[in-house]
């Protein structure tokens, strides 16, 4: 081929590379022939000019889109990369006895997270979060502001309004309670039973306990995996983060939790996974219960069928640092 040829490229359904010339008008068909020989390697046949199609109407039919020359890819990537009709990949080895052996695979086209060779990501758990606005409830009221319009006129308060009315009745008497410290690189328990301390918070009055987040100089933030295990019910928690003065900064409720089975050696569980934030003022986490959260259950399938069970208001607590 001449430097004045020009040629281009193109992958066979086995994935290998080709390389094509673009014939110029004066090459006399045994130039084409031999060319398209010489580029396609061998068990690959060319078209013959005898047969009445050339080597330009053959260059049109493998560009022509069919599902065959283009399968989808999701599908194709499914099959290991097989196409229809086509053998499966293998591979040659010799035996004890010096005999060359041939054995066919099917290749794995799981991802490293199906392998488990990679972590998966961690999913945050949906869930309603309230807290105070740019200025909190320290903005200054407008002029003419009546605080009893909303009663006068008959309208509710502003959904906005419901984390003002927690912080009303939370946290600054937790000040002598006994809170749990933080402990990193391993899931550490919390218990509440009819020993713990109680709180009257606004959604009804709840055993609590109160945890210690680690430093901001620790993390800035962190995400904390929440397991609430199952013992003749199970703990549905609502978490509160407070600042340095134990006032709200987050509150955190009806956590969309996924419950796990038991099994041979550990209870089933409620979990979920929660972002903490100590870079932005969060010091303190409260772990309580709703009144409304006890009126509910949680229904989980099993072999013999759907199994109730039932929300209470004590129960154990495993918290974790998810490590980055």
């Amino acid at each position: 081929m001449s430097e004045r040829d020009g040629y281009f490229t193109w992958v066979d359904e086995q994935g290998r590379v080709r390389y094509s010339p673009i014939a110029r008008a004066d090459s006399t068909d045994s130039e084409k022939d031999a060319e398209e020989r010489d580029n396609a390697g061998p068990g690959v046949e060319t078209a013959q000019s005898g047969n009445g199609a050339s080597a330009e109407s053959g260059l049109q039919e493998e560009t022509e889109y069919t599902l065959e020359n283009y399968p989808d890819a999701g599908e194709l990537e499914k099959n290991g990369y097989i196409r229809p009709g086509e053998p499966q990949p293998y591979f040659t080895w010799r035996d004890a006895e010096g005999n060359v052996r041939v054995s066919y695979y099917r290749p794995d086209t799981r991802s490293d997270i199906e392998k488990g060779l990679v972590e998966p990501p961690v999913q945050i758990t949906e869930a309603s979060v309230y807290h105070a606005g740019p200025d909190g409830a320290k903005q200054t009221p407008v002029e003419g502001y009546d605080p009893d319009a909303f009663a006068i006129l008959g309208v509710e308060a502003p959904a906005d309004d419901f984390f003002t009315r927690f912080s009303a009745t939370c946290c600054e008497s937790m000040d002598g309670a006994d809170p749990k410290k933080w402990q990193s690189g391993r899931e550490f328990g919390v218990t509440l039973s009819d020993d713990s301390a109680t709180h009257p918070f606004l959604s009804g009055t709840s055993p609590y306990q109160l945890i210690a987040l680690p430093g901001a100089d620790e993390h800035a933030s962190l995400v904390i995996r929440l397991r609430s295990y199952a013992k003749n019910g199970v703990f549905v928690p609502s978490l509160a983060f407070l600042d340095e003065t134990m006032a709200p900064l987050r509150l955190v409720t009806d956590l969309v939790m996924d419950f796990t089975p038991e099994n041979w050696h550990r209870r089933g569980y409620l979990e979920a996974w929660v972002p903490a934030f100590p870079g932005q003022g969060e010091r303190w986490l409260v772990v309580f219960t709703r009144e409304e959260d006890l009126k509910g259950q949680t229904v989980t399938e099993t072999s013999t069928g759907p199994r109730k069970i039932p929300h209470i208001r004590r129960g154990e607590i495993g918290l974790m640092q998810v490590e980055e």
